[in-house]
C-alpha cells in the first residue's frame, strides 16, 4: 500500500493513465472517448482511498457487496458519488440498497427483477438496470443464459418501476484476450438483436462490460461502461 501522502498523486497518475487508456481504444474504434463511462470499482479499498478517488475526478463507484455499500455510503455521504451495484445482489437486501443505487449492474433472475420492481414501487421510482449475462456460460457465475433474456423480456418489460438499459457481463475466468473478445463481441450481438425487437420506448444502449486486464478489448467491441478496480490502485 502506498504512503498516505503518495496516495492522491499516485491515484491522480493512474486515473490519467487509464484515461489515456480509454481515449486510445475509443480512437482505434472510431467512438468518441465521452460515450465510455468509468466506474471504479472500490470492494478492496479503504475510505483513504475512495476520498483520495474522487478527488482525482471518478464520481462513478462500484460495489459488489450490499453490505459495504451501506457502510460506506453513510461514511462518504458528503461526497457527490453515484453508486453501482455490480456484484449480486440478495432480494432481503434490495430495499436498503436502491435508495443508495444509481444503476444495479447485476439484475440475473426474474424474481430478483419482481423483488426490485417492488421495492422500487414503494419509492415511487424507477431503478436503472442492466441484465446481466453469463456469456462463458461457467457455472460459478450468476446470469442470465444468452437464450433466457429474449423469452423473459417481454415479463421484464412489463415491470413499471425497472428501467433496462442493456447488458452486463463479465469475460470468461479462463482464457486470455481472444476469449474476451469473443464474449463481449457476443454480448454486443445479443444487445443489438433485442433492442431491434424492443418497443419504441425502451432503449438498450448501454454495454457494462471490462474490466482491468481487459477493459481496452471491451471497449473496441463496444463497451458503454467499464468497470476498473486494480489498474487504479497499483
Amino acid at each position: 500500500m502506498w504512503k498516505a501522502n503518495n496516495l492522491p498523486e499516485r491515484l491522480h497518475e493512474n486515473v490519467a493513465t487509464v484515461r489515456g487508456r480509454i481515449a486510445a481504444a475509443t480512437a482505434r474504434a472510431g467512438r468518441r472517448t465521452e460515450d465510455v463511462r468509468l466506474v471504479a470499482v472500490t470492494k478492496y479499498v479503504g475510505l483513504e482511498e475512495i476520498r483520495a478517488l474522487v478527488a482525482a475526478g471518478c464520481t462513478d463507484l462500484g460495489e459488489s457487496r450490499p453490505q459495504q455499500l451501506w457502510n460506506r455510503a453513510a461514511e462518504l455521504r458528503d461526497l457527490p458519488i453515484r453508486w453501482h451495484i455490480i456484484g449480486h445482489i440478495q432480494r432481503n437486501k434490495v430495499e436498503r440498497t436502491l435508495p443508495l443505487a444509481t444503476m444495479i449492474h447485476s439484475l440475473d433472475s426474474l424474481r430478483l427483477a419482481e423483488a426490485i420492481d417492488g421495492a422500487a414501487g414503494k419509492m415511487d421510482r424507477k431503478i436503472p438496470v442492466l441484465l446481466e449475462v453469463n456469456m462463458s456460460r461457467e457455472s460459478a457465475k450468476h446470469g442470465f443464459t444468452p437464450e433466457e433474456i429474449e423469452p423473459l423480456l417481454p415479463k421484464l418489460i412489463e415491470l413499471a418501476h425497472i428501467e433496462i438499459r442493456g447488458l452486463m457481463c463479465m469475460a470468461g475466468l479462463e482464457g486470455g484476450g481472444d476469449e474476451a473478445r469473443r464474449d463481449f463481441a457476443n454480448l454486443r450481438t445479443l444487445r443489438d438483436r433485442l433492442q431491434a425487437s424492443c418497443p419504441d420506448h425502451l432503449r438498450m444502449d448501454e454495454l457494462s462490460m471490462g474490466m482491468s486486464g481487459d477493459y481496452e478489448i471491451a471497449i473496441e467491441e463496444g463497451a458503454t461502461i467499464i468497470r476498473i478496480g486494480s489498474a487504479l490502485f497499483e
